[in-house]
């Protein structure tokens, strides 16, 4: 199964979120990822666990780091 990609922060501290090389959105906090998934018809998206390492594929850092990167 692919997983979703959270890919770093960039300046201002948002990652963006892609699935299947389909770009879900871009996060400015955790909790949007679940509302990513649910437009995506991901079931249960709101009980999804982001530390899930078969579900997500956090690059960078995992859901905790949302300091923007440095210029």
């Amino acid at each position: 199964m692919e997983r979703v990609v959270v890919h770093p922060p960039d300046r201002r501290g948002w990652r963006r979120v892609t699935y299947g090389g389909r770009d879900l959105g871009t996060a400015y906090q955790p909790a949007d990822i679940p509302v990513f998934l649910e437009r995506a018809g991901y079931e249960n998206a709101a009980d999804a666990d982001l530390t899930d390492d078969s579900l997500f594929d956090w690059r960078g850092h995992g859901p905790e780091d949302w300091e923007p990167s440095p210029p």
